[in-house]
């Protein structure tokens, strides 16, 4: 229960920055799957390939103390909008600056929203 709540999380936070963002787009008839499905691409892209690349980019990482993670989030959220391409969900982001930006939205809509969500902490 506890992953669909994030999921949906998810699916609001990239509603937010399709909207707030010029350069990501929805096309098609029913916007609200493409934003589901998007979201668990990029649920997907962050679980597997958003580590691989913050692991191949840990010097420049370093040497920006931590700022170029905003360019490797820009990269996942990008990514994840060619697997949803492929997919033919109707989900587009024009360019890196529109997908940094997507993911910085992304990540502060949904930090905003789950501080609401409970939190059940198991002893």
């Amino acid at each position: 229960m506890k992953l669909i709540i994030r999921w949906l999380v998810v699916a609001i936070a990239v509603a937010v920055a399709a909207w707030l963002i010029p350069g990501i787009r929805i096309e098609g008839t029913n916007a609200v799957i493409a934003v589901i499905v998007f979201a668990a691409v990029l649920g997907l892209v962050n679980a597997i390939v958003r580590p691989i690349l913050a692991l191949l980019s840990c010097g420049c990482i370093a040497a920006t103390l931590g700022l170029f993670m905003l360019v490797v989030n820009g990269v996942a959220f990008w990514l994840a909008s060619v697997f949803a391409k492929w997919l033919g969900v109707g989900f587009y982001v024009d360019n890196l600056l529109a997908a940094i930006l997507g993911g910085i939205v992304v990540g502060v809509v949904s930090f905003v929203l789950s501080i609401f969500l409970p939190d059940k902490k198991e002893d």
